[in-house]
């Protein structure tokens, strides 16, 4: 009976768990996945697999002793002592074993496995913290220079939402880094580590994913502040690929977990991507990463939002996050970096809007976006023939500068402008009209109608100021996106609100106050580290992660299940 003594069932059962491992998440249509690493497993990957695990400072001592003593047992279920005794085999693991080592084995794995699930307990609830944002201001631009930036535009929405690549993350992001100085991104900051450091990251409703440059970019980061792992004790490397595709390139590396604040609130083992390879021109300085602000469903890294992490701990007043976007487009003095506003997170700021907030529920068919059925649309009090149902569905994105469109709609907005006329070449999807005519457009989503302002509605002007663009453009989704997009153009236009639970968003009117301030710049807040009022424990594990956790968990039942069916046999 030797073959029962050499170990093959332990390599089965390895091999067994790594073909699990392996199995893919199947997030259709999703470019930008975590990927796992390819290999073997055997008693060292084990100790890698619970690492992302919560535990606690005063647990860990724990987890040597036990999972070392669970091993020291392991040669008495695998070692034959007297090989003329007969080796009883269980269907995935062949034993030979003797009986008063059983209880100590079964109970030295079931407590390492007990040690490794310790979670942290949470703080207590905090009130509310409003956050300073930074926007990138408009400079001049020649009529090519505009023809670019439009087509890019463009080009952008179409990767993120649009045919194959429309949950490509992430286009939004890429608005912010990329061009720097088109009225079009708002950026706050967070911090991450011990001892924490802050960065500018751009705040996306339409994304989920937190990514942050490395210390060790290869490529695309010079000039960019990085975060470097070796800085933060509290950093953990999840060994899981990250990647994640733009219009005009990709950022690349690993999922981690570290300590992160933001707005007063603080996650501890908060997963987000580490990227060493990044698209050159896709990052440009002060901003170092993204946070988006979606839905889990969204995430290409299959990890909890640093946001939803909060909301589900209940640590917020209220389960919101509000923004209020500053306006700076065609402002002749404005400088590079202007004052952008106020991000708020679990509660509303009374003095930035006045009247009631208007809520209005997510549709059901949501698959991460916050997405509002567009229910009216009117230019100058000229009502746009909406379809019904999911057919005019809208993702709410601050990520987004423009609004984008399913093009039978389009052209209907401006075949009511006189004398406005398609775009050609760098300008196709775009529409470009008399400056002389000023454009109200108003939108509702099932609620109260909203105005856009003809400021915002004007994107740019061409050909010395007599030929403007229209900020809406032709846009062909996929058939899991959205049909339309409704970015900065018209958020700015509102206080909004992102409430988690309900699933809804609300919009106000702005108070004078905020209309007033509107382009008359100011001090340029920068990235801080502030007081934390309350911390929560994230997962720390991706779904990949988790997956893996699932997996190690079943085999130890399995293994236990062995000992005790052995110890049956063998008594």
């Amino acid at each position: 009976m030797d073959g029962g003594c050499r170990g093959e069932g332990w390599a089965l059962a390895a091999g067994g768990l790594r073909d699990e491992l392996v199995l893919a998440r199947g997030r259709a249509g999703l470019q930008g996945r975590a990927e796992r690493p390819s290999g073997g497993l055997g008693w060292a990957p084990l100790t890698h697999i619970y690492q992302p695990l919560a535990v606690r400072d005063s647990d860990r001592s724990l987890l040597i002793p036990f999972f070392f003593l669970s091993l020291l047992s392991v040669p008495s279920l695998i070692y034959c002592p007297d090989r003329s005794l007969p080796s009883p085999r269980i269907p995935f693991l062949p034993l030979s074993m003797w009986p008063l080592d059983l209880p100590l084995a079964l109970v030295l794995l079931l407590a390492a496995n007990d040690a490794f699930a310790v979670s942290q307990s949470e703080s207590s609830k905090p009130r509310e913290y409003h956050m300073p944002l930074l926007r990138r201001a408009a400079v001049e631009r020649n009529d090519t220079e505009w023809g670019l930036w439009l087509k890019e535009q463009r080009e952008i929405l179409v990767t993120k939402y649009g045919g194959e690549q429309s949950r490509r993350k992430r286009a939004s992001g890429y608005n912010l880094v990329v061009d720097q100085n088109a009225d079009s991104s708002y950026y706050g900051s967070l911090a991450v580590g011990t001892p924490a450091v802050a960065y500018n990251v751009i705040l996306d409703t339409g994304s989920a994913d937190l990514w942050l440059a490395d210390s060790a970019c290869v490529t695309g980061c010079t000039n960019v502040p990085t975060f470097n792992p070796e800085s933060s004790s509290s950093y953990r490397n999840l060994s899981t690929a990250f990647s994640i595709t733009y219009g005009s390139g990709k950022a690349s590396g690993v999922l981690a977990t570290d300590v992160v604040q933001m707005a007063g609130f603080q996650v501890e083992n908060q997963v987000f991507g580490v990227c060493d390879v990044v698209s050159q021109g896709l990052l440009n300085a002060p901003v170092s990463g993204l946070i988006g602000l979606a839905f889990e469903a969204l995430a290409s890294s299959g990890a909890t939002p640093f946001w939803e992490n909060l909301l589900q701990k209940n640590v917020w007043d209220q389960p919101v996050m509000a923004f209020q976007l500053a306006r700076y487009q065609n402002v002749s003095d404005a400088e590079a970096l202007e004052p952008g506003g106020t991000f708020t997170m679990g509660n509303v700021n009374s003095s930035l809007y006045t009247g009631d907030i208007d809520f209005q529920n997510v549709a059901s068919t949501n698959t991460g976006f916050w997405v509002l059925p567009l229910t009216n649309l009117t230019v100058n009090s000229d009502a746009v023939t909406l379809p019904s149902g999911s057919s005019s569905y809208a993702a709410i994105d601050t990520g987004t500068t423009l609004i984008g469109g399913p093009p039978n709609q389009i052209q209907e907005i401006f075949a009511q402008i006189p004398n406005s006329a398609p775009g050609t070449g760098n300008f196709e999807g775009y529409y470009t009209y008399p400056c002389s005519t000023e454009v109200t457009v108003e939108i509702s989503f099932g609620g109260q109608s909203w105005p856009i302002s003809p400021a915002d509605f004007q994107l740019s002007r061409l050909n010395g100021g007599s030929t403007c663009v229209g900020a809406f453009f032709e846009f062909s989704s996929s058939s899991t996106a959205p049909p339309w997009i409704v970015g900065d153009t018209f958020l700015k236009n509102v206080y909004s609100v992102f409430r988690g639970n309900p699933a809804s968003v609300g919009f106000a009117q702005l108070s004078d106050s905020v209309r007033a301030a509107n382009g008359a710049g100011g001090a340029v807040p920068t990235p801080t580290i502030g007081a934390v009022s309350a911390s929560v424990t994230g997962s720390g594990r991706s779904h990949s992660a988790a997956f893996r956790s699932a997996a190690v968990d079943g085999v130890l039942a399995a293994l236990a299940g062995a000992l005790l069916g052995a110890a049956a046999v063998a008594w």
